[in-house]
């Protein structure tokens, strides 16, 4: 077995709408049905019993050693405690070749289970030893490293059941929720709207004390101090006993309770001073509380109690810690909901104070305290109290966060209990912190945990809001970005900042981020996270959604302009029109239960995606008697079609005419595959409830020409002869070309042609077919890049396509693009067309504009409109 290449599909792809790594992965003949190798199945299940029966899923059909490894590498990321549940693997045309995908959450502990699992597997076939365990320890320590924290997570997971998409931006725990203009930002449990200068004032104990005193807020008296003179000095004039610890530190760190000697000062002071300045102040008696402010409200409370064990008369201290830390919910960091306790110089210290040390055995039932902090960081206890707290005790604690600024922020307070005012027992608030931890309140030791993640994310959108902007994505053979750039122009016109991708660029408003072919994920998500769009229009190509899939969850309108039978077929197991269809449908799998599918009616494998929509359906095509069309107007149901001289919209008794006169793209609808895009784009609009007049507007005001959609049915006259520059590439697109043209008025009618290496001969000789139908002469290049071909080959299969030609009378075959341009434009004579099918689109289109700028006669001008083929 030999995987030859893996990938990571991070959003809804081919195979599922999880996260997955994607490997190719290539068989030999004995490995292909396992059933005949059962010594295989038993040596796997000895080196890794979790893998399950390989045979259950597939009786009767062959288990190859693909499957195995898919089923294993999903078992692996199981056992080391991933929530995943998804593996499918899938033959592909070539024998012996498998695509298998496998479901993951952290994308780094799914590489490396796939990797395993290969290992696994070689293993079980050749009868080697694995360590299985080992395997399962590595991948658990990665998820944990990588995976994040239970903050965070609780925020993100109350985000996703809100419907909030989020993307994590960094190995630690910068999120952003929401796209677009509605975006926020967390940092744990730290949301962007608070302030650097309130997390500075929380970070200064000694201020925060003096901001909360002037407030009313009660607090124990205490100052800073330089030296553990000063801090005697301080102790003895607060009173005993007194608190030491560093004035900007977290967690618990450097932090000695109730200090009363001068020998525990001198222990006390360096412990403190080694995580910044020292304070010391009063202690106050009572128990030690965090209550959680998010917001303007309490959200959760918890008593924290110290690391402790309680002695059975047997055990020495230091066993009793190994039997506390064998509890499933404590681990080393922060993941676990519970630290392990670590018997340490505080630990021992502590023991020391209590006549102790790690080999005494304690009497049974004796309480043995091993921290004076209640930290669960340093392995204390969290319980439950949220239903206990006291409103004046909530209120002085909302009080602190607001005197400090924080949107989040955890209280700490001192008191007997908090069922009573703080005032009548001499309680107090002892710290206020910034992005506190979350996990005592999610899962405490004791009692029910606390939905914190909801109130952190009812905070940051308001009721009804999930921070999302509408998405419309489009995919097709031909018309993309066409529709795209149509459909974008329309929103503008209703005053919205569009964010758009397509196969030109990234676009932002009216401003170019980037250049190029910008239709993959990565550039979709360029836009998602600008903060100024209010809407996404996406051209998503195919190419993308195999090589990462898409790059949002879901959108509110996806399109689908039509399934090309002669592109890209061939390539990445793509091989026949049905696959084709079944890659695009991923987007209309996508669209949300609340969004639409705007489909084209009249393509058979476009229509036949409806039923796969989870929202609702728009179709739109140029016949209204057709069956798709006709039976979902009678249902009631939204559709485009052209009527005449107007394209018409409606449902049920509702109407609405756009004659084709007011939208220049369509050229008074002479052009077929424009109208269609202007259908596609318009029923984008409608989708989204856009306002009749500024779809009006916007198809008025669309300008389609060689600035603004290079190499999209650019019109030039030059010398009185007409110039058609477009970057056609497949028979569809071609064919479409044909009937445009059969429209315009021309004499001698002629086109310049190559063909991409990566078409299939069929394909290549299929576009010069239609073309020896109707052009007179024909000029052949060859492509800059040839992709895999061998020299010259592209061309022979162009000329074999010519070969019963019924017009073509002249075919030349000219070395270099630009040569062949410049040869075929010296040829027009006025009242000729020519049609050019541009490789390098800018160079050439650059050329041809500067040609005719310089015409001597007639003064020539580029003017234009373009469509997507």
């Amino acid at each position: 077995m030999e995987v030859t290449r893996i990938r990571a599909l991070r959003g809804p792809n081919l195979w599922t709408r999880h996260t997955a790594i994607e490997g190719i992965v290539n068989c030999a003949p004995s490995e292909l049905d396992l059933h005949a190798t059962p010594d295989f199945e038993r040596r796997l299940r000895e080196l890794f019993p979790s893998v399950g029966a390989l045979y259950a899923p597939h009786r009767g059909s062959p288990v190859s050693m693909a499957h195995a490894l898919a089923l294993t590498a999903l078992a692996l990321q199981a056992k080391a405690g991933c929530p995943v549940t998804f593996s499918r693997t899938t033959a592909t045309t070539t024998s012996g070749t498998f695509q298998v995908a496998v479901q993951y959450t952290v994308e780094d502990v799914g590489r490396l289970a796939f990797e395993k699992a290969q290992q696994l597997c070689r293993a079980a076939a050749e009868g080697t030893p694995f360590d299985t365990t080992a395997v399962l320890a590595e991948l658990h320590e990665l998820d944990g490293n990588k995976r994040l924290g239970p903050s965070t997570r609780s925020i993100v997971d109350a985000a996703v059941a809100r419907g909030v998409p989020y993307r994590r931006l960094t190995s630690g725990s910068l999120v952003r929720f929401g796209w677009g203009r509605k975006q926020r930002y967390i940092q744990a449990a730290e949301i962007d709207r608070t302030s650097a200068i309130a997390e500075s004032i929380a970070q200064d104990k000694d201020l925060t004390k003096k901001l909360l005193y002037a407030a009313g807020v009660p607090v124990p008296m205490g100052r800073p101090v330089g030296n553990v003179e000063e801090a005697w000095a301080a102790a003895q004039a607060l009173g005993f006993p007194v608190v030491v610890k560093p004035q900007d530190s977290n967690q618990g760190k450097g932090v000695t309770v109730g200090v009363s000697t001068r020998e525990q000062m001198q222990a006390a002071f360096p412990a403190a001073a080694l995580h910044g300045h020292v304070m010391v102040e009063k202690y106050l008696p009572g128990h030690d509380f965090r209550l959680l402010v998010v917001g303007n409200r309490l959200a959760a409370a918890a008593r924290r109690d110290p690391p402790l064990v309680i002695g059975d008369g047997v055990h020495t201290v230091r066993a009793l810690i190994d039997e506390v830390n064998k509890d499933p919910r404590r681990g080393t960091g922060h993941e676990s909901s519970l630290t392990q306790i670590r018997l340490n110089s505080i630990a021992e210290a502590r023991l020391a104070s209590q006549g102790l040390t790690p080999d005494s055995i304690p009497t049974p039932g004796q309480c043995v305290i091993l921290r004076n902090n209640a930290n669960l960081s340093t392995g204390g206890t969290a319980t439950d109290v949220t239903d206990n707290v006291h409103p004046e005790v909530a209120a002085r604690a909302i009080e602190a966060a607001q005197m400090v600024g924080l949107d989040i922020c955890g209280v700490d307070v001192v008191c007997e209990t908090v069922n009573k005012p703080l005032e009548e027992q001499h309680g107090g608030i002892v710290e206020v912190n910034a992005a506190p931890g979350l996990r005592m309140h999610i899962s405490p030791s004791f009692g029910r945990g606390r939905n914190v993640g909801r109130a952190v994310v009812e905070t940051l959108f308001p009721e009804g809001e999930n921070g999302r902007i509408p998405v419309v994505a489009i995919t097709g053979t031909n018309g993309k970005t066409t529709t795209v750039r149509l459909a974008a122009h329309l929103f503008a016109a209703q005053g919205l900042c569009v964010g758009m991708t397509n196969t030109d660029g990234i676009y932002i408003g009216d401003h170019e981020i980037d250049t190029g072919d910008c239709s993959g994920p990565q550039s979709a998500r360029r836009v998602l996270a600008h903060p100024d769009v209010d809407v996404a229009v996406l051209e998503t190509a195919r190419g993308g959604i195999l090589r990462e899939g898409l790059a949002f969850d879901r959108c509110q309108v996806g399109v689908v302009t039509n399934i090309g039978t002669g592109d890209h077929l061939g390539l990445n197991y793509i091989t026949t029109v049905e696959d084709l269809s079944v890659l695009k449908q991923v987007v209309v799998l996508n669209v949300a239960p609340t969004g639409t599918a705007v489909l084209n009616g009249m393509d058979p494998y476009v229509s036949k995606m409806a039923s796969h929509c989870p929202g609702k359906v728009i179709f739109f095509g140029r016949d209204i008697h057709h069956p798709v069309m006709a039976t979902h107007r009678a249902q009631g149901k939204r559709v485009v079609f052209r009527d005449d001289d107007a394209i018409v919209c409606a449902q049920g008794a509702f109407s609405h005419r756009l004659p084709l006169a007011q939208i220049p793209l369509t050229h008074n609808g002479l052009i077929g595959f424009q109208v269609d895009n202007a259908m596609a784009s318009i029923g984008a609009a409608w989708a989204l409830d856009t306002p009749w007049d500024a779809i009006e507007r916007g198809l008025a005001t669309f300008v389609s020409d060689s600035a603004s959609a290079p190499g999209r049915f650019n019109v030039f006259d030059y010398r009185g002869a007409t110039i058609i520059a477009d970057y056609g590439h497949n028979p569809d697109a071609i064919a479409a070309l044909v009937r445009a043209t059969h429209e315009m008025p021309g004499n001698r009618r002629s086109v310049v042609i190559s063909g991409a290496g990566d078409r299939r001969d069929q394909d290549l000789r299929a576009q010069t077919e239609i073309l020896g139908n109707a052009f007179d002469d024909v000029f052949l290049y060859q492509d800059a890049c040839q992709r895999g071909r061998a020299d010259g080959e592209v061309l022979t299969l162009l000329h074999q396509g010519l070969k019963n030609a019924r017009r073509t009378r002249k075919v030349e075959e000219i070395h270099g693009e630009f040569i062949a341009i410049n040869h075929a434009m010296d040829q027009l004579q006025p009242g000729d067309l020519c049609l050019i099918l541009v490789d390098q689109v800018d160079e050439a289109l650059a050329l041809i504009k500067e040609r005719v700028a310089t015409a001597p006669e007639p003064t020539a001008t580029a003017t234009g409109t373009t469509a997507t083929v």
